[in-house]
């Protein structure tokens, strides 16, 4: 369970409102974690102060065991990547030039463009199927579009970390489908993948660590089969429901109960 990102004691708040109260939690290296839970728990928070773009009110976030702000811009750029949830599309730019900025961590004054950045590009485009839009505007594009357009980005930067916050969204289900199975195979090649997901049959199908959250706090994590149980959906949900072996891949999956079922029926 060794991982070179941690959160540690961290409290998270916007302005005056607590989010995440000493918060602890060690990502798994080379694991495909899904964090999970209700609205409004903390979730896309803690996902921003893993990246950096959120600084805690206390605690602190190591990479490697060194606090991450102590580290360079550039720095974290080339070793942890985020996808946010609704990332902000600049003024009439190009989906072949919004691809291409995730090699910017990689230039500076006396490195411009090479070779590795082409075929960095070249891959991530591929791996999205994105290669059809390369040269349409981005602001033009649909939501689904739009959302694999900026995983390309991501992709482009290749970190070893992907953070990724509901990286489906806008998604139809086919393409959730198709993004899903990239993530676990890029964590199959050696990446470590943290996503931000609703669908908890999906978590669980393609995720290997889950992390349950409620209140801004961590209530569980482990395996699929150790963290979707019905006592901790309920708690966490206030979900009835019965947990079953999906049919094709034997992983956990919920039913929900309906109200109109008498309790201990189910």
């Amino acid at each position: 369970m060794n991982s070179g990102l941690e959160a540690r004691d961290l409290t998270l708040c916007y302005d005056d409102r607590v989010v995440c109260h000493e918060l602890s939690l060690q990502i798994p290296d080379d694991r495909f974690t899904a964090i999970i839970g209700p609205n409004g728990c903390g979730k896309s928070t803690l996902l921003k102060a893993l990246a950096r773009t959120l600084r805690p009110s206390s605690g602190q976030v190591l990479l490697d065991d060194r606090p991450i702000g102590a580290r360079g811009s550039r720095e974290v750029a080339r070793r942890v990547a985020l996808l946010p949830q609704n990332p902000v599309v600049p003024d009439a730019i190009r989906v072949r030039d919004l691809v291409a900025r995730g090699r910017y961590p990689y230039h500076s004054l006396w490195r411009q463009w090479s070779p590795g950045d082409r075929a960095a590009i070249d891959e991530a485009v591929e791996l999205t199927g994105v290669g059809d839009l390369l040269e349409r505007p981005v602001a033009e594009l649909s939501g689904g579009q739009r959302q694999r357009v900026w995983l390309a980005m991501v992709l482009a930067q290749q970190t070893r970390t992907l953070l990724l916050d509901e990286p489906t969204t806008f998604l139809d289900i086919a393409h959730q489908f198709d993004l899903l199975e990239l993530f676990a195979r890029l964590q199959r090649d050696g990446r470590t993948v943290v996503a931000v997901l609703h669908d908890l049959g999906q978590a669980a199908r393609f995720a290997d660590h889950l992390v349950l959250m409620k209140g801004g706090a961590v209530v569980a994590e482990g395996e699929p089969e150790e963290v979707l149980t019905p006592d901790l959906l309920a708690d966490v949900f206030g979900l009835r429901s019965v947990v079953v072996p999906d049919p094709l891949t034997r992983t956990p999956m919920v039913v929900p109960v309906p109200s109109s079922v008498p309790v201990g029926t189910a």
